[in-house]
């Protein structure tokens, strides 16, 4: 069945986001400086702004081990759950303004934007709407209390704050809310004329139904897309915020009416043992740190699943990535860098149609197979076979259902040295199959 005219496609934002794969996710927060406190367990208590005085805060150093580790865009994590703001915001009194840190005159915010800028990666950030201890609101940004001027002052206060931050910055490659957001038919604030006036080119990620270029959770933060995994959903349409079907909200649906690909999160530390989760530094923890190579077994398991990967980036005391973590995403970047280098690679092609042929010639043994489709055209296959030929016959190496952005085979020592040439052979698909890239990697 030719679908070619219904086909949902991503806008060039979405496509832009794809080609990144690797982001990173970058905490930073008062309890850096208190790591007693945890926002749940007594309401009403914040460690003071005056706790938050990093000596050697460099947010270019910051950049620089994004980049080390393949990353192409970072997003900041400006407000967490404490509510305490990495930027002088005018809403309330406490954020940076109310620390010793450069006297009360530094911008986190700002600065991160600087240096992303120098560094050619692009800046993202997170603003979580969904919890606040500073106000006493709690998942799905309600105010504990219940009380209706309670919860209208909050509201203002998130308008107030995203003014500021979506207005006096620049423009952010995406816009990430933890949790999703109360909508205002619900008591929330209505955030869609203002992200439409002042980020109307974001990608965001768990916004609101509509929304031009929507992100999806994959589910999970432990590094891991399942497959298939395909970009068009039913999330954001009919008023459903994907939280109903929780499977094929990790999914997706290949017949959804929304393009809204999956974004895979997942801290650089143990999740299970470090301190909040692996996504907050603490002292004593750097045994923690997540080895190069299981990095680069969820690399496999989310790029390679037609997801992104957004990795946690812990800041330290100093105000710096830990020189563990940094190590770690210099090793991982060098990993994933090797593994797919040009001296690596046996042949490539691209092309339209069902069949799509790659000469290898050596004979060397194969490691690694990629498909990409050119998703600017949409996801168009639905079910494939890859074949290797030995001198004689046509092999079934490798089989799959959805490709997307990318899906990688990773071969290992199952295929015999003797295949010269490997063949995608599309069994089932939408329209005719558009292929960007076809790889193999000794």
């Amino acid at each position: 069945m030719n679908l070619e005219n219904r086909l949902i496609l991503p806008n060039k934002e979405q496509v832009e986001w794809a080609d990144c794969e690797i982001g990173v996710l970058i905490h930073y927060d008062i309890q850096v400086f208190n790591p007693e406190y945890q926002f749940r367990e007594i309401w009403g208590w914040q460690p003071d702004a005056s706790t938050f005085n990093p000596c050697m805060l460099d947010t270019d150093q910051w950049i620089q081990a994004a980049k080390a580790a393949g990353a192409k865009y970072a997003v900041l994590v400006a407000k967490h759950s404490s509510g305490f703001s990495l930027w002088p915001t005018e809403a309330h009194e406490y954020s940076i303004r109310h620390s010793p840190w450069m006297s009360g005159k530094g911008d986190i915010v700002r600065s991160f934007m600087e240096s992303c800028r120098k560094f050619d990666v692009k800046p993202g950030l997170y603003y979580s709407c969904a919890n606040n201890a500073y106000f006493n609101v709690d998942d799905p940004g309600k105010v504990r209390s219940g009380n209706e001027a309670e919860q209208k002052e909050y509201n203002e206060i998130i308008i107030r704050q995203l003014t500021e931050l979506w207005g006096n910055y620049g423009e952010w490659f995406e816009i990430w809310f933890d949790g999703g957001i109360l909508p205002a038919e619900t008591g929330g604030p209505d955030i869609d004329p203002l992200l439409k006036r002042l980020q109307p080119n974001a990608n965001v990620f768990q916004g609101r139904p509509g929304t031009r270029s929507l992100l999806r959770w994959v589910g999970n933060e432990d590094g891991r897309a399942p497959y298939p995994c395909w970009s068009t959903t039913h999330l954001g349409k009919n008023g459903s915020d994907g939280h109903a079907d929780r499977l094929k909200t990790r999914i997706g649906d290949p017949y959804g009416p929304v393009w809204a690909p999956a974004e895979s999160d997942m801290p650089n530390r143990d999740r299970h043992l470090a301190y909040q989760g692996g996504w907050f530094w603490r002292e004593g923890e750097d045994d923690l740190v997540y080895s190069a190579e299981y990095l680069a077994e969820r690399y496999f398991e989310t790029v390679g699943h037609n997801t992104n990967l957004l990795l946690g980036m812990v800041i330290d005391n100093r105000g710096l990535v830990p020189n563990a973590d940094a190590e770690q995403l210099t090793r991982f970047g060098e990993m994933i860098n090797n593994i797919f280098n040009e001296s690596n690679l046996l042949g490539e092609s691209s092309g339209r149609g069902n069949e799509l042929t790659v000469d290898l010639g050596s004979g060397d043994r194969i490691s690694s197979i990629v498909i990409m489709e050119d998703i600017s055209h949409g996801e168009r296959i639905m079910e494939y076979d890859i074949t290797g030929w030995d001198g004689s016959v046509w092999n079934v190496l490798c089989s799959g259902i959805s490709v997307g952005h990318k899906r990688i085979h990773s071969i290992k020592s199952r295929i015999p040295e003797n295949i010269s040439a490997i063949k995608l052979v599309c069994s089932e698909s939408k329209a005719e199959p558009v292929i960007r890239r076809l790889a193999v990697y000794k």
